[in-house]
């Protein structure tokens, strides 16, 4: 006589489930520790955690600063940035980079390396300003970032004046340089776009425009207002890489992550007595009217009866 089968354990196959279900996509950042949460690393995490996918932070320099101001920088030996990365690669397969600050040039060369590694892995690259480093050191790095890092990536985020000066330092026309004329730019350095934000527009307007070499692909018009932030670009760069790491087409997933940082920096916060910070989890947080009610869901499109009563707007 065969043995009487004996009623499951609910709570058994809830947990079994649990384990045979698929991992989130996975997103290897090589960035600065930032202490004050706002970018870097940090920034990194808290974003990337948001959209659904699990981040894997490589830790490039320490930026000491607070919310205010950057103070200065510690480099980490650039075989330990590399190292960091090749163990974790060898045990997790990952679907999108994202390169923040790396530090200096020695460090920009071991991460190109360990990219070059995994060429079908898209990257997105974010260019922050780095006026804080000395002129010699600072000139060397974006060297090296533009003749090692821009060849990999697919979309260079960065600021309009920022990325100006980064991809067309001889720039000498009264007129600003074009979203395609930045594009053209980084495709001769091997990018294939960009993502420029902070055009300025007339009557207090800002344009955030995707482009490549042959012009303009999408973009989105906000609002400017004068909050200063910190973290808004690693904020943009890091939802876009989960976004990328799921399989998103690159044009509704730069909307899609347009539209993050936007509510992020309408929920932003002043922790210290320096600048507001992106608050990438606003959308767990229940409503200012609600007590005790269901969080509201991160929604990238709302329907128009959904849309917020103000324009959309990005510092």
């Amino acid at each position: 006589m065969s043995p009487t089968p004996q009623n499951p354990d609910p709570e058994v196959e809830d947990t079994q489930a649990e384990q045979d279900s698929p991992p989130p996509a996975c997103v290897l950042t090589f960035n600065a520790s930032d202490a004050s949460g706002a970018g870097g690393l940090a920034g990194d995490v808290a974003t990337i955690a948001a959209m659904g996918a699990h981040c894997l932070p490589v830790v490039s320099a320490i930026v000491l600063r607070d919310t205010a101001e950057v103070f200065e920088h510690v480099n980490l030996d650039a075989d330990t940035v590399a190292e960091q990365a090749r163990h974790i690669l060898e045990d997790v397969p990952i679907t999108a980079w994202k390169v923040g600050f790396l530090g200096n040039a020695e460090a920009v060369s071991a991460v190109a390396e360990v990219l070059s590694d995994y060429p079908d892995i898209p990257l997105v690259t974010y260019l922050p300003a780095v006026a804080w480093i000395d002129e010699d050191e600072q000139q060397q790095y974006l060297d090296a970032l533009r003749e090692l890092v821009l060849p990999q990536t697919a979309v260079l985020v960065g600021n309009h004046k920022t990325m100006t000066d980064f991809l067309l330092p001889d720039w000498d026309n009264e007129r600003a340089p074009s979203a395609r004329e930045l594009a053209v730019a980084a495709a001769q350095a091997g990018a294939q776009h960009v993502l420029v934000t902070g055009v300025q527009l007339p009557n207090q307007y800002v344009d955030n425009v995707l482009a490549n070499a042959q012009g303009p692909i999408t973009g989105e018009k906000f609002e400017r207002f004068e909050t200063a932030f910190v973290g808004a670009g690693d904020t943009l760069s890091a939802a876009l890489a989960a976004l990328l790491s799921v399989g998103a087409e690159l044009h509704s997933a730069v909307s899609e992550a347009l539209s993050f940082l936007d509510q992020s920096l309408d929920a932003g916060f002043r922790p210290g007595m320096g600048n507001v910070i992106p608050d990438r989890f606003f959308w767990a947080l229940p409503a200012a009217d609600e007590e005790g009610g269901e969080p509201p869901s991160f929604d990238p499109d709302p329907e128009p009866e959904q849309a917020p009563k103000s324009p959309r707007r990005m510092h």
